[in-house]
């Protein structure tokens, strides 16, 4: 349950204004938090952490507890001595071109690997998180030195993890198992800096929790009787949804499926280990797909669309109740999209987790649309997008005749329309009113982060160095006040 009346900026750090390709975790996230705090905004929302995979998206890692180490900070590795600052090479802020930065910046991380030498600290990280970094580091060097095919390609004493196997990688590989180590270890010590100058500004930080994991994952490979995969590791079943608002087809994801009473017989222990590792990097968790742990579609491995497959039930109450045994009452919003059987609300409700209202999705001319806000309950966030819609303004231009009608007509007009909508999610009813920075910044689909079924292109969006200006935020915390928040 939100109890109090806030306000947030959706913003993933990719997107920072930072000068090595790339937004990163060192002096531009400064300067995004200390611009955040002026505009009276409690909460700052990011996507997944993790390491991305094909597509570049955050929401296909190939760990569910690793950090990305396309964040870490060039500038901040020079401050610590740990990389000769001649071999930084500042560029101008414009979209993110990954086809070019991932071998510069994995240079500059080997580089600064190569000259670490072992302390304390370094020991210390690496036994807290030996649950999932020895299997993690060790899945990355193996993926290296088999081109970065997936791990069901390897050979197979390497993909089904026999014993004399691994040893035998892990003697083999040990410079890049210690490499990759390093980077886990240079990720969290600059996150955790930046974690503690929100906190400091009086910000705290949304994580996002993807429900599902990659197939191409460590998560799998290590753990695969948790997974709905057969012996050699391919898929049986895999994760998506049917067709809905985003896709005539569904959305055919391709992530395997839970075993979930293999989970439930485990008392959850991978899950909980998961959320943990969530939470040490955030104060509070949007679980991706909620409803799955309700009712979840499970599409046949081959399927050329997400239309073939069937609803099966999730595990409910039984995962709820036993996390909330071990951990406690956790800070979770539910994302709660999407044509939900009746049993989703009941879970969320059951438990008292917020839900999310997006206000792009109000406008089809139903009276009783929940999107609209005066039917808002308090206990919710209010989007007016997220980094899968597009962005206000591109929303505007493209939306039918009759839907513009009715949003100019509901927040009072189209003159300034981005900021009409702003101004009529902040002044709703929900607990907390969250929007991305581009429609902040009133920016049209050029900016959009995300197009759902389009697997190449996206997440590339930056900020450029003036649109953090002293007048926009003195809008946004006038926006804040007005409306209590």
């Amino acid at each position: 349950m939100l109890t109090d009346r806030s306000a947030g900026v959706l913003l993933h750090p990719t997107s920072f204004d930072s000068l090595y390709g790339i937004g990163d975790l060192g002096p531009a996230a400064g300067r995004w938090i200390e611009w955040l705090q002026a505009t009276g905004c409690k909460y700052w929302q990011v996507l997944p952490l993790g390491p991305t995979g094909y597509g570049d998206s955050p929401y296909q890692c190939f760990s569910s507890f690793a950090g990305n180490p396309m964040l870490i900070s060039p500038e901040a590795l020079a401050a610590e001595g740990w990389l000769d600052r001649a071999m930084l090479e500042p560029q101008p802020v414009g979209p993110i071109d990954f086809s070019e930065l991932i071998g510069r910046k994995l240079e500059l991380l080997d580089a600064a690997a190569a000259g670490f030498e072992p302390s304390d600290e370094l020991a210390t990280f690496f036994e807290e998180e030996s649950h999932w970094l020895d299997d993690f580091a060790l899945f990355m060097a193996i993926k290296e030195e088999q081109g970065g095919g997936p791990w069901i390609s390897w050979p197979v004493p390497l993909r089904d993890r026999h014993e004399v196997a691994l040893a035998s990688a892990r003697e083999r590989l040990a410079g890049r198992v210690q490499a990759h180590m390093f980077r886990q270890y240079m990720f969290f010590r600059q996150w955790d800096g930046v974690r503690r100058h929100a906190a400091e500004a009086g910000i705290q930080i949304v994580g996002d929790l993807p429900i599902f994991v990659a197939h191409d994952s460590s998560d799998v490979w290590t753990h695969r009787h948790l997974f709905t995969v057969d012996d050699a590791g391919s898929l049986i079943t895999m994760a998506g949804v049917p067709p809905d608002y985003f896709s005539p087809t569904g959305q055919l994801w391709g992530n395997p499926l839970y075993r979930w009473e293999e989970h439930e017989q485990q008392r959850y222990a991978w899950w909980i280990r998961r959320l943990r590792s969530t939470l040490r990097m955030t104060d509070v968790v949007r679980i991706d797909h909620f409803r799955a742990f309700a009712d979840y579609w499970s599409i046949p491995a081959g399927a050329p669309t997400a239309e073939t497959g069937e609803w099966l039930t999730g595990p409910g109450h039984s995962f709820f109740d036993t996390v909330g045994d071990q951990m406690g009452r956790l800070p979770i919003i539910a994302e709660d999209l999407g044509d939900l059987s009746p049993a989703v609300p009941a879970l969320r409700d059951h438990y008292g987790l917020p839900g999310m209202k997006i206000l792009q999705f109000a406008f089809d001319g139903d009276p009783e649309n929940p999107f609209l806000p005066h039917l808002y309950p308090e206990n919710c966030v209010v989007y007016t997008g997220t980094h899968d819609n597009e962005t206000v303004q591109g929303w505007h231009r493209n939306a039918s005749p009759a839907e513009r009608q009715a949003a100019e007509a509901y927040v009072g007009g189209p003159d300034d329309f981005v900021w009409r909508m702003l101004a009529t999610a902040w002044g709703s009813v929900a607990a907390w009113s969250v929007a991305p920075l581009q429609d902040f910044l009133g920016l049209g689909n050029e900016a959009r982060m995300n197009t759902p079924g389009q697997p190449v292109g996206n997440w590339r969006w930056r900020y450029q160095p003036h649109h953090l200006s002293e007048t926009l935020a003195d809008r946004i915390r006038a926006l804040n006040e007005a409306t209590g928040r």
